[in-house]
């Protein structure tokens, strides 16, 4: 353990240094003055750059600095302020000692120094800076494994609400999300759209290319459906394997249609090559579209239900196109029981 000695008496300070190193403490620093010791203790930095001390042994009467003022200034510096201070004073009046208090000392000794008493306050001085110094400890410990904890939270989110293969929101979150706006729309009397979007002939492409390639132009037609629809609000989402959906608060079925078409013309410019499409020989996708009113009583159930109504109907006339559902979408609930639009796709979709 380590201890500053602050005395503008060079009698005192070697007495008190060698009594001290005489009970067994080898580690006993000494200055002259509060600034010294402020200078020495690295008061002016925002961290420790002095040699470690555990306790200061401080005269209360000093020229320049006194001790008061000395205990002041360390109890406002970050790295110092839990460092134990003892004052010693020869006038241990009661204004005196409110004074060292009111600056942070942690205890007193009356001059003359009683070796006893001296031994016993340094004793429990060095007693509350290692209780202190395991609460910091504790603290930094304890707010590491919460950081820790936060980012393994954060990252669980994350992978919680997003696809791993693509990046871009996963079903469940938007099924969330369609609900949230299903509510919000129905408050706010403001039309909610929905464009589902199926990539064409996506199983003979797998057959052809091999699933890394699907993957890749899965990624392809995610980064670019998400790049294109920016306005806030918006959502695209991996709705389950060659599917996506794009979810567009406030917006007529009129502008669901345009940024359908839009979306339809990019992916065809992507140029991504399709051997096995008997369209244009690349990548192309069929769009859905449908727009609802909600009300309370109503059911986002419809609105997914229509917009699927709506790319079967791009599909069953020819893929590489938009489609919009007209009419109320609690129609398509009922059309679910007609044919279904897998019946003209190359498979069942994950």
């Amino acid at each position: 353990m380590s201890v500053l000695i602050v005395d503008d008496s060079s009698t005192t300070r070697h007495s008190l240094r060698a009594l001290l190193e005489g009970k067994g403490y080898r580690d006993v620093l000494s200055v002259s003055s509060g600034e010294e010791a402020l200078g020495l203790l690295g008061q002016g930095g925002a961290s420790a750059n002095g040699p470690p001390v555990d306790v200061i042994i401080m005269d209360v009467e000093m020229p320049g600095l006194d001790g008061i003022e000395t205990c002041r200034r360390l109890k406002v510096t970050p790295h110092l302020r839990d460092l134990p201070v003892l004052i010693v004073t020869g006038n241990p009046q009661e204004e005196t000692l409110a004074a060292a208090f009111a600056a942070g000392a942690s205890d007193f000794l009356a001059k003359p120094v009683q070796v006893t008493e001296l031994l016993a306050r340094l004793r429990s001085a060095l007693h509350l800076k290692r209780d202190r110094d395991r609460c910091r400890a504790r603290e930094a410990e304890l707010l590491k494994v919460a950081d820790n904890l936060k980012r393994m939270n954060e990252e669980l989110q994350r992978l919680t609400v997003l696809d791993e293969l693509t990046g871009i929101s996963n079903r469940r979150f938007f099924n969330v999300l369609l609900e949230q706006e299903w509510g919000r729309a129905a408050r706010e009397v403001q039309p909610l759209s929905l464009l589902m979007i199926d990539i064409d002939f996506f199983k003979n492409y797998n057959d052809h290319y091999g699933h890394p390639t699907g993957d890749e132009c899965l990624r392809r037609v995610a980064g670019t459906l998400s790049a294109l629809t920016r306005r806030p609000g918006d959502q695209v989402a991996r709705y389950g394997g060659e599917e996506f959906v794009v979810l567009m608060p406030h917006t007529a079925l009129h502008g669901a249609t345009t940024v359908a078409e839009t979306l339809r013309q990019r992916i065809e410019e992507l140029g991504l090559e399709h051997a096995r499409s008997p369209l244009t020989g690349r990548v192309t996708i069929s769009l859905g579209a449908a727009t609802a009113l909600p009300e309370r009583r109503s059911s986002p159930q419809s609105l997914v239900a229509a917009a699927d109504h709506a790319v079967y109907e791009a599909k069953r006339l020819g893929r590489n196109r938009v489609h919009a559902f007209e009419g109320p979408p609690e129609r398509a609930l009922s059309l679910e029981q007609g044919p279904h639009r897998h019946s003209v796709e190359e498979g069942v979709r994950p």
